[in-house]
């Protein structure tokens, strides 16, 4: 029996309905789990940047970005480290890295750097496409408002990579240290060796 317009109207409205409250709770999901991993990276002393809050939440950056909620905890967070000084936080334990934990310490840093870069590039084609299709149907008003915001977006994301740039200048200068300490300690321990008589 074929089915009148309205009924079609009527299940294709249900499927509509049934889709958007699926991605309203799959948004729900993920902002209580990136809040989570916020609150984690915080009593961890771990150093937040929007890249690992969202590896750790295995979100997108654009998720974070696009949502308030998310984006102000995270932003307030990486604010609070800066206050506190816990940008670049020493081992847990007052323990000093080998030479093996500093290069992969730096090895770390040199991919969020990386990432970073990528998603500095991707948020910029975003702003010039944004521009591009808001300019033609975006009141003036409206216009300002959401450039400001991608400024806003851009600012922290640089000055998320500032950030990650003197991380890894800090480690690769205490892996050097670390290198030239066991290279001495090794040369010591060579003279002193040799210094023992033999019997």
């Amino acid at each position: 029996m074929k089915r009148t317009p309205a009924a079609e109207r009527h299940s294709r409205d249900a499927r509509v309905e049934r889709l958007r409250a699926s991605r309203v709770q799959d948004s729900e999901v993920k902002t209580a789990r990136t809040l989570a991993v916020v609150r984690d990276l915080l009593s961890a002393g771990r150093r937040i940047t929007i890249a690992q809050v969202a590896r750790d939440a295995s979100v997108s950056t654009w998720f974070i970005y696009n949502q308030p909620q998310v984006r102000d905890a995270v932003l307030g967070a990486m604010t609070t480290q800066r206050e506190q000084g816990l940008s670049c936080p020493a081992p847990r334990g007052g323990q000093q890295l080998s030479p093996a934990g500093l290069q992969t310490e730096v090895a770390l840093a040199r991919d969020e750097i990386k990432d970073l870069k990528k998603e500095r590039d991707r948020l910029r084609e975003r702003v010039q496409l944004a521009l591009g299709a808001e300019l033609e149907d975006t009141n003036r008003s409206h216009l300002i408002d959401r450039v400001q915001e991608l400024e806003r977006q851009n600012a922290a994301l640089s000055r998320e990579l500032a950030e990650a740039r003197d991380s890894q200048t800090v480690l690769e200068q205490r892996l050097r240290t670390s290198e030239d300490e066991l290279a001495a300690a090794r040369t010591g321990l060579r003279r002193a060796m040799r210094a023992v008589p033999n019997h």
